[in-house]
């Protein structure tokens, strides 16, 4: 899943400062929306969580990652596998504060199993289910935080199924976990239970994985992907798997790039839209359920921001921070008030003051900003 990272100052949220307010809204079967409601209870609009406005960092799926302006860290939501990282295997349906430090900068969640946070130090922590390697420290689940070797320079992280992908300070990209696809990147069908270096470039600046396929732009604009390719999905116009990355087309003017399930959408540095992969569910937001090996583009726009991709949905930010949604919406994942599913993107609310989003399984999250 994709950072769309927008560093919010810390200490902000207080009565005379900017107000960051966290909204969630979807599926709740797990408590992921974090609104102390019963877990049949879904939300079809966003509703907001809590009443504090410090929060800083959200990522969301079976359960959700939050860090605040202080820097500390909360969870909630499914926690079979202490992924939570509060010590158990409790599901909570609101937030709890994982630890008490307060040196927290990002988070990375993987569907219902581990999570993944940098400090400001630059450490990268994980914790949850570690099957295949998942957590990045040899093997066994952890129920709290547990440091990834010494290294202090980690700028991002994304994570799949069984494994994840992560990028340094210094450009250079990473990967772990189970390979029976290729999603590592490194040449081989071998898992890995330590981050291995997936070749010798230090170009890299973002990453993306979900599920088993891997998507990553360079720092000249050029977009990769590697991994599994049943549907399409990795946008080389074919259905091969591969193993060590492959660059999708010849542009250099990607930007932001998100995937989940198996489809992708990306925003490139003139403000289009685009997307590929699996589309049942009209999550592609190009008007049908066709699916594409290739990359398509949505609509005629040039104000987009950022995009994040859920299961078999899609929400999106423009530049004037209104908030878009397209895709299967049968749990109210997309936030417009109804669980009708749209092929197109459809405005969520009136709001112009978003400025975060995530999205995951059948629940979305947003930051707003006032």
């Amino acid at each position: 899943m994709d950072p769309n990272v927008i560093k919010l100052a810390m200490g902000a949220g207080g009565p005379s400062g900017p107000q960051y307010k966290l909204y969630t809204w979807g599926w709740n079967f797990f408590g992921q929306l974090g609104l102390s409601l019963s877990t049949a209870t879904n939300r079809s609009s966003p509703s907001q969580v809590g009443l504090l406005s410090n929060w800083s960092e959200i990522e969301i799926d079976y359960f959700a990652l939050s860090v605040k302006t202080d820097g500390t860290l909360w969870s909630w939501g499914y926690n079979g596998y202490g992924q939570l990282g509060i010590g158990n295997t409790t599901n909570y349906s609101s937030p709890k504060q994982v630890g008490a430090l307060t040196d927290w900068s990002k988070v990375f969640v993987s569907g219902n199993a581990f999570s993944f946070a940098i400090k400001t130090n630059g450490t990268l922590w994980s914790w949850g289910r570690g099957s295949y390697g998942t957590l990045a420290q040899n093997s066994g689940s952890r129920s709290s935080p547990s440091q990834i070797g010494s290294d202090t320079n980690w700028s991002t992280v994304s994570l799949g199924t069984w494994g994840g992908v992560a990028i340094k300070t210094n450009g250079t990209l990473w990967a772990w976990g189970r390979n029976q696809y290729g999603q590592i990147g490194d040449g081989t069908r071998t898992t890995r239970l330590s981050p291995v270096q997936i070749g010798s470039q230090t170009n890299w600046a973002s990453v993306s994985q979900a599920l088993s396929s891997t998507f990553a732009i360079k720092t000249d604009g050029t977009l990769w992907s590697w991994g599994n390719n049943d549907y399409g999905q990795l946008g080389d116009s074919t259905t091969n798997k591969r193993s060590s990355p492959v660059q999708v087309g010849s542009l250099t003017n990607w930007s932001k790039i998100s995937t989940g399930g198996q489809m992708c959408v990306a925003v490139k540095t003139d403000g289009t839209l685009w997307s590929w992969g699996v589309n049942n569910g009209g999550q592609l937001g190009i008007g049908n359920t066709t699916n594409y090996s290739s990359p398509k583009q949505v609509g005629a726009l040039t104000n987009w921001s950022t995009a994040r991709a859920g299961n078999v949905f899609s929400v999106a930010l423009k530049t004037d921070k209104t908030m878009w949604a397209w895709g299967s919406n049968g749990q109210g994942s997309l936030g417009t008030g109804n669980t009708t599913s749209y092929s197109s993107p459809v405005q969520v609310g009136l709001a112009t003051n978003w400025i975060k989003i995530s999205a995951g399984g059948s629940a979305s999250a947003a930051i707003s900003e006032s």
